[in-house]
């Protein structure tokens, strides 16, 4: 069965699929149109009920959250191509502490600043707007505290 990929390229919750392309697992990608506002919509809301891209369909398994399809995929093909998993617990666990680093501390602020000095323009949703980007940049500040430690897995 192959994989089907919902998104819009270029975002980085699409990015999941850089997994499936690591692992050379064939997939389909669906682009989903986020000007027309696809993702609020039906059939959109049945893959991801909170209207968010990306989601990934297998057979009768649909996933959201590009962490948890990057996971799946890890995983679902980890005798494929490249070890995406680590090899050990104790290495899986670092590793599962730095998702949550990704996920709560840094994502949240890159993709702000992301959408105001990128997304925001080509989207036509006007120009950027430098408060807020400066909000983020403060906000970034605080990533400090993660320079020199030792995390590699």
């Amino acid at each position: 069965m192959i994989p089907k990929v919902y998104g819009m390229m270029f975002l980085t919750a699409t990015m999941s699929v850089a997994a499936l392309y690591e692992k050379e697992v064939e997939f389909e990608f669906v682009s989903v149109n986020l000007n027309k506002e696809e993702h609020k919509k039906h059939p959109y809301l049945a893959m991801n009920p909170f209207g968010q891209v990306s989601a990934l369909e297998v057979g009768d398994l649909k996933l959201f959250e590009s962490r948890a399809i990057t996971q799946f995929v890890a995983h679902k093909y980890a005798n494929k191509r490249t070890r995406l998993l680590g090899p050990t617990s104790e290495k899986m666990a670092v590793m599962g502490v730095w998702l949550e680093v990704e996920a709560h501390q840094f994502a949240t602020v890159s993709s702000k600043l992301v959408f105001e000095s990128v997304f925001k323009p080509i989207l036509g949703l006007g120009a950027t707007d430098a408060a807020a980007v400066k909000e983020q940049e403060i906000a970034w500040s605080g990533t400090r505290c993660l320079r020199g430690l030792a995390w590699a897995v």
